[in-house]
């Protein structure tokens, strides 16, 4: 990994290298930079990353015009957790009188990521915007901006940057929902409906939102509202239908439609292969018919498409008509059984892999937003 952060290093020494070998008269010098030059190859592609930043820093001091140099040395500092040095390196970069409008606005960009590294985020901040107004490496310092405002939870600051870079942009809907949930907290109900048609507005696949919608109008009392919210869900994204089925259960539940919930689950069965979804109609079979059209049921759909879960369901279902050792059996299956489930993640990111057992809307390790999906076939 360290060949990898060192090879800016080695091509920027190498063009200094190059150029003082063509345009200085000094032989000393030039013995001096290819000899030091050279060393530092070896120490790199012999995986001895520290010597090969020795050598580069003492060729460095040669030269105090080696601004490109410094520049990318002061990155690997920046990359190596010594942000303190990549500071005072970038620092003393800028502070040179003769420099040129690309490496003055390099240097500032460096600086900026170097703060950003360090927690400063004010400073960064500063120096983000600076650049933007001056429009050098104005993309690069608006995400940086973006991931400064995410850090600090300055949503609106976020949609409005991120809208400069274009607004279909991956997570600008989730911050409207970020605000839209904190607007909730505080029961002020109008404007978070008014944030959460924003979201959609930019973003009309966003399932978050549609959840949030659904959750405020059960919570309001307008169950109509939200079964109209929930049922969005299904063209945005159809992996995120075992999210619905709890609010359907409320809002369908309050408005006395359960012949209604059990026509629209069991047309969501038909369409899409989902064992909670099978679970969910095997309850309202049961609620109807009893254990036994439940079990019937469930058994059916395990034979289509079985799965782990909904096996630990047919089994507690039938429990109930069994006795003695088979009764024993049975229990120890559905322990077992919820003891595997219980050790197996609900949720993966498609960008970095991390699994887990709650939803994220942002991925708590890469960061990434709408990345973090239910997992689908798990039981299979």
């Amino acid at each position: 990994m360290w060949e990898l952060l060192l090879v800016p290093i080695a091509a920027a020494v190498g063009w200094v290298a190059a150029r003082h070998h063509c345009n200085r008269c000094s032989v000393s010098t030039r013995r001096g930079w290819s000899s030091g030059y050279f060393q530092g190859l070896n120490y790199l592609l012999n995986e001895q990353p520290d010597k090969a930043i020795e050598v580069f820093t003492r060729i460095v001091e040669m030269d105090g015009e080696t601004v490109e140099t410094q520049l990318a040395l002061g990155n690997l500092f920046r990359r190596r957790g010594e942000v303190s040095r990549a500071i005072g390196l970038h620092q003393d970069i800028f502070a040179r009188p003769n420099l040129d409008r690309y490496q003055r606005t390099q240097a500032l960009l460096e600086l900026g990521q170097d703060y950003m590294r360090a927690g400063l985020f004010d400073r960064a901040e500063d120096l983000f915007l600076e650049l933007v107004g001056m429009d050098a490496h104005s993309v690069l310092a608006l995400r940086c901006l973006v991931d400064i405002y995410q850090q600090e939870k300055d949503w609106e600051k976020a949609i409005s940057t991120l809208q400069r870079l274009g607004s279909a942009q991956p997570g600008i809907a989730h911050y409207c929902c970020e605000l839209a949930e904190i607007e909730t907290d505080k029961e002020d109900y109008p404007r978070a409906r008014a944030l959460l048609d924003r979201a959609l507005k930019l973003d009309p696949l966003c399932v978050r939102a549609s959840l949030l919608e659904s959750r405020i109008a059960n919570h309001i009392g307008n169950h109509r509202a939200a079964l109209e919210a929930l049922h969005h869900v299904e063209h945005q994204d159809p992996d995120f239908l075992g999210e619905i089925i709890d609010p359907l259960r409320t809002a369908y539940a309050a408005l006395g439609a359960q012949e209604e919930m059990e026509d629209y689950l069991s047309g969501l069965l038909q369409r899409y292969d989902n064992t909670l979804l099978t679970i969910a109609n095997a309850e309202l079979v049961k609620v109807r018919a009893g254990d036994l059209a439940a079990i019937v049921f469930l058994s059916d759909s395990l034979h289509r498409s079985p799965s782990v879960r909904g096996v630990k369901r047919l089994i507690e279902l039938d429990l109930a008509h069994h006795e003695g050792q088979t009764h024993e059996h049975l229990l120890l299956i559905s322990n077992l059984l919820g003891q595997l489930l219980a050790a197996r993640p609900l949720y993966c990111c498609s960008q970095c892999g991390f699994t887990g057992k709650s939803l994220h809307w942002q991925c708590p390790s890469c960061k990434s937003w709408s990345t973090v999906r239910p997992i689908q076939g798990l039981e299979s």
